[in-house]
C-alpha cells in the first residue's frame, strides 16, 4: 500500500480542485495535498517536492498539448502514482495515457464516492480504466496514426508534443546555456531545470546536452 503523505491536484478548474482535495484528506486519508492550476506549476512542485506519493493531472489545463505530455511527468516522478482526473470520454486520450504510463484514466463524471473508490483502487496498486474503453462496437484507437497525417517537416509532432516550459528550456539549451543560466532566465529552480533537461533527453532520444542542442537546432530552426 502507498504510504499516504503528500498528493498534488494539477487542474485549472478550481472548484474542482477543492472537491479532489476534500476526498483525498477526507476519504483517503492524505496528510496534505498541493493544488496548482497549470502544467509547468505542477511539473515545478514535482521536481521540488519528493513527499509527493500522488499527482492527479487534468488534461485540459495550461501547458498540456496532449497526453503524450504526461511521459515527461514520469520521468520527472517515478516513484509518485499518476493518475489522470480528466473530462475527456475519448478513447484516445485514454489510450495515449496509458501508453504515457500513468496508473489510472478517471472520469470527471464519476460520482464523488466511485471517484474515491478509483482512486483508493490506484493506491492499492491496481490500474484503473474507464468502463467506456470496454463497450462492444467503439471505434479502435489508433496510437501511432502517422500514415494519416499529412507529410510535416521532421520533428513537428515531437515539438507539439513538447510542453511550452520544456520548449523554453530547449530553445535555451540550443543556445549554449548552461541549468545555472536557464534557471535565472525562466526563474526556475535550477533543480526543476535538470528536470526538464532529462525529460527532453528523453523525448529526443539523445544522451547528452551537445546532442540535445543539436536536434533542437534542426528542429527549431524554421520556426525561431
Amino acid at each position: 500500500m502507498t504510504l499516504r503523505t503528500h498528493a498534488l491536484v494539477a487542474d485549472d478548474d478550481e472548484f474542482f480542485r477543492m472537491a479532489l482535495n476534500g476526498i483525498l484528506t477526507r476519504q483517503l486519508a492524505f496528510s496534505r495535498v498541493i493544488e496548482v492550476g497549470s502544467f509547468d506549476d505542477a511539473m515545478e512542485q514535482l521536481g521540488n517536492d519528493p513527499s509527493l506519493t500522488l499527482a492527479l493531472f487534468d488534461l485540459s489545463m495550461p501547458g498540456i498539448t496532449s497526453a503524450a505530455n504526461l511521459c515527461a511527468v514520469r520521468e520527472c516522478a517515478p516513484a509518485t502514482k499518476l493518475i489522470v482526473v480528466s473530462g475527456s470520454n475519448a478513447r484516445r486520450d485514454v489510450m495515449m495515457s496509458l501508453d504515457a504510463g500513468v496508473h489510472g484514466y478517471v472520469p470527471k463524471n464519476l460520482g464523488p464516492v466511485e471517484l474515491a473508490r478509483a482512486l483508493e483502487s490506484v493506491l492499492g496498486g491496481a490500474i484503473f480504466v474507464p468502463a467506456f474503453l470496454a463497450e462492444v462496437g467503439a471505434e479502435p484507437v489508433k496510437i501511432d496514426a502517422t500514415l494519416e497525417q499529412p507529410q510535416v517537416r521532421p520533428g513537428a509532432d515531437l515539438i507539439r508534443s513538447l510542453t511550452s516550459r520544456q520548449l523554453d528550456v530547449l530553445k535555451l539549451l540550443v543556445k549554449g546555456h548552461a541549468n545555472k543560466e536557464i534557471a535565472k532566465a525562466l526563474n526556475l529552480g535550477e533543480g526543476t531545470v535538470k528536470i526538464h533537461v532529462a525529460a527532453l533527453f528523453r523525448s529526443l532520444k539523445v544522451q547528452n546536452r551537445s546532442a540535445a542542442a543539436a536536434m533542437g537546432a534542426r528542429m527549431l530552426d524554421p520556426v525561431s
